[in-house]
């Protein structure tokens, strides 16, 4: 027997002009805006439990700011702190809520935009609950279309690994990876006609760069799905996107319609995440009416606790570490030896030293599943490689599994085993030790075997 009920709710968080954008190794700030960026909220009710799930247009969050929001959500709603289910779409033109240490105007800037955020979030929820209705749900997967992710790390000829190399590098050899191009669509039919649908697939948003505020693709996506679809609105949750990227090494034809190189060696533009919001409406669009609908009699939400060792630096490699993040922090990147992405790479990895040069020894990162009926989503409080994701979407016992990335917290890259031999960006800069993405795999399979 169906008892579901579902509420959408979604408001505007624009930040003030002159704020940081979080996002790079290079400072930005906002002059102006591409579109809107809004949190959408997603209040799902069954035998008189609520679990909120929240998608806010944000890099990144680390717990010690999504907590303070999730308690406010508990205070004014009664939803309980650890029945939220809150993930970053990881835009890389949103407004900062990071802190930056300083203490200065900016930093208060960006304390200002993470209350205001907080508070938004809080109307958000409210109107959701507001907007309760019953529902039915239905479930399908869907096929993303080509030239619309890549994996972008490379096996060059050189034998070295390159994340973003530049365009048509004669050294590129292959992709280090393959892409999981399952586009996961939930779609909820309140009982007045209106319909929300829940779309999950990995990849990074950040196909714009600049410094106008956008909430990158699944703006795009989601646009578009909603003014198709009569009565229908989109909520985004991303996946296993920590390698994979939107720009084609190697492109032909088309490929450079409407965008242009980037400093980091990528396909950026508003042109671009138009495209890409497009080309992934295309699977919602297709399969929307072909949803599989269960009664859904029950949902829960269940967190599991894992310590991972952290990868502390040599004390040998610590002068050089200190050198760059020196250099780095006085506007001095000139001096240092690398261009573009390699650039990048080096400052990210030399910040991931300098801060744990003296521990802690672990970490512990927080998963996250929320069941409804026979499908659950699986939140993970950072970057997963697609390796991650594949290998949690075989855990036995569900109809549909949905990864997503930076999921009520923010811990950074989680990269496979064999990256860390291998190199790259997100290696070099993830704080924590080679074997995490396995233990994450093997951690969640438990979790999920726990909420069947």
């Amino acid at each position: 027997m169906n008892k579901l009920k579902v509420g959408f709710a979604t408001v505007n968080v624009a930040p003030r002009l002159g704020i940081p954008i979080q996002g790079y190794y290079i400072p930005r700030h906002a002059k102006g805006f591409l579109d809107d960026p809004v949190v959408d909220v997603l209040v799902l009710e069954c035998d008189g439990k609520k679990i909120a799930m929240i998608s806010i247009p944000v890099c990144t969050f680390p717990k010690v700011l999504s907590d303070p929001w999730m308690e406010q959500i508990e205070a004014v709603t009664g939803i309980a702190k650890s029945n939220i289910f809150l993930s970053a779409t990881h835009t890389h033109t949103g407004g900062g809520v990071r802190p930056n240490g300083k203490g200065d105007a900016e930093e208060e800037m960006i304390t200002a935009y993470r209350d205001f955020m907080g508070q938004r979030v809080v109307d958000a929820v409210k109107l959701a609950i507001d907007n309760i209705k019953p529902a039915k749900m239905g479930y399908i997967t869907g096929w993303a279309p080509e030239r619309v992710a890549y994996i972008r790390r490379y096996l060059m000829k050189d034998g070295t690994t390159f994340t973003c190399p530049p365009i048509d590098d004669p050294n590129i050899d292959h992709a280090l990876g393959e892409l999981d191009q399952r586009v996961h669509v939930l779609r909820f039919d309140q009982e007045d006609g209106q319909s929300i649908v829940l779309v999950n697939y990995g990849l990074h948003a950040d196909t714009i760069n600049g410094e106008l505020i956008s909430g990158d693709w699944p703006v795009w996506m989601a646009k578009t799905l909603d003014k198709a679809l009569d009565g229908v609105k989109t909520i985004f949750f991303n996946g296993a996107e920590g390698d994979v990227g939107s720009t084609n090494v190697h492109p032909s034809g088309g490929d450079m319609n409407d965008t242009e190189i980037s400093f980091d060696n990528e396909m950026k533009s508003p042109g671009m995440a138009r495209f890409v919001g497009r080309a992934l409406a295309g699977p919602g669009l297709q399969v929307y009416d072909k949803v599989c609908y269960v009664d859904v009699d029950n949902i829960d939400i269940a967190e599991k606790l894992v310590d991972i060792p952290s990868n502390m630096p040599k004390p040998e490699d610590m002068p050089l570490a200190h050198h760059y993040v020196q250099l780095h922090k006085e506007g001095r990147d000139d001096e240092i030896p690398y261009k573009a992405m390699q650039l990048t790479t080096a400052v990210a990895e030399a910040t991931r030293m300098v801060l744990l040069e003296n521990g802690p020894e672990f970490f512990t990162l927080n998963l996250t599943g929320l069941k409804i009926g026979p499908v659950v989503l699986l939140g993970i409080p950072g970057e997963p490689f697609t390796d991650i994701g594949v290998e949690i979407k075989k855990a036995e016992g569900w109809d549909m599994i949905m990864p997503c990335c930076l999921t009520n917290g923010a811990m950074g890259y989680f990269p496979m085993m064999s990256a860390y031999d291998e190199g790259g960006y997100e290696a070099k800069s993830s704080r924590f030790k080679a074997g995490v993405a396995e233990i994450i795999i093997e951690k969640a399979k438990e979790l999920l075997d726990e909420m069947k």
